[in-house]
This record gives C-alpha cells, structure tokens and sequence, in this order.
C-alpha cells in the first residue's frame, strides 16, 4: 500500500493547525513545517511544536530564514507599530510581510518533494479580513502553475499539490471545524505582539474574538488563551 504523506505549514494557529487536522482525518501522513522568520510573535513557534506533538505528527521541523533582516512588515520590524485601531476593510495591513508565503511554499515543495509527500496544505484564507495578495485563489493557482514545472516529480506527471482547504471558509466555519476535530485551540497562538499573553487588540486577536462571539464561545477568546 503506498503511503500518502502531507506537509502541512503549521504557523501555531487555528487556521493551519485545522488544515493539519483535516489532512490527518483523511489519512493522510502529515510532517510539520514551521518558520522561525524573525517574527516579533514567537511564542507562535513554541504554539506549533505544541500542536505538532498534540496531532502525533510524523515529524515537524523549524526552519530559519531571518526576514527581519529586511523588515518590511510590523511583524519583523520592531520600529512599526502594529495596528490596533480595528480592521479596515480593502487596505493591506502593515502585518502583511513580504514574500512569505512565497518563500515559504517554496522550501515546502523542497521538503515535500525529498519526503516523498503529494501534497502541501496551507492554512491561508482568502476570506479573511486582511485581503494579504498571497493568500488569494489567484496566487494560489499561478503558483500551483509554477509548482508544476520547478521540480523533477511535477516533470514527471506527478506534481505537489498546493492545498489549500480552507480558502473560502469564513472564520467561524474554521472554528467550528477546529472544535470538530478536537484541536487544542487554547495550545493556539494568534495575536501579533510578542507578549506573554494575548494583547485583545491587534487584527488578529479580533477577528478570533469576533468568530469565537459568533459561535458562543467566550471561553475561547485571547483573553483566555495561553
């Protein structure tokens, strides 16, 4: 019987670790793929190991690659504030950091493609509130396009898919189906400032406040997180 094996870029969030989530319950084999890119929110790192040993993961690796060496971004440049006057709707946010998700995807059709995985799943969501230009359906099928012809396997007919479950659910469809599957979400890390408990304010402690309301669950907002 061949093995079907995953990668799955775990962030330490709810969105990612539910696309793990749904990989694992369709039988698939799943190792972990986290970054530490020089985020002011690193506690997200120590989240993802939590959540990869919670899921019983394959293997779950942490890569460096220091974009803050560039900044660009409110999450690698300490000098930018991060906002927390609420969202606004069709302006990119200065949390949105440049290339990541491209950089990213690339050292996981790397991994994928020596571990013999089929696929990568992506946590990203197109209907989140941010409208981030590499979370969208385009970026995501121009990319798969690439995908195709960067490696030996995509030459060869049997290219990595770039999968991506949760792309057009809304956030509290993401919830409800992180509850179905039993993800720890209080293990979760979401909020943007790099302190020891979740600030309530940044985007997006809000949006995960907002959808947890939504839902009833009160229990599970930042001010009860971690």
């Amino acid at each position: 019987m061949i093995e079907r094996r995953t990668i799955a870029l775990l962030s330490g969030g709810i969105d990612s670790a539910t696309a793990a989530g749904i990989a694992l319950e369709s039988g698939q084999k799943v190792i972990g793929l986290s970054f530490d890119y020089g985020q002011r929110h690193r506690k997200e790192l120590q989240a993802a190991d939590t959540l990869a040993q919670y899921l019983n993961l394959e293997d779950h690796l942490t890569i460096g690659i220091n974009l803050s060496s560039w900044g660009g971004s409110s999450l690698t440049d300490a000098s930018q504030e991060i906002p927390t006057k609420g969202i606004q709707k069709n302006i990119i946010p200065n949390t949105y950091v440049p290339g990541r998700n491209t950089i990213f995807v690339a050292i996981g059709l790397s991994l994928a493609e020596a571990r013999g995985a089929s696929r990568i799943a992506l946590g990203i969501n197109a209907m989140d509130y941010s409208g981030y230009p590499d979370c969208r359906p385009d970026y995501l099928y121009a990319y798969q396009q690439l995908a195709n012809l960067s490696n030996k396997v995509g030459r060869d007919g049997k290219g990595i898919e770039l999968w991506a479950p949760l792309l057009h659910w809304d956030k509290t469809k993401i919830f409800r189906e992180a509850l179905r599957l039993k993800i720890p979400i209080e293990k979760t890390w979401s909020c943007y400032q790099g302190e020891d408990k979740p600030c309530g304010e940044c985007d997006s402690c809000r949006i995960r406040d907002n959808a947890f309301k939504e839902i009833g669950r009160l229990d599970l907002c930042s001010s009860n997180n971690l």
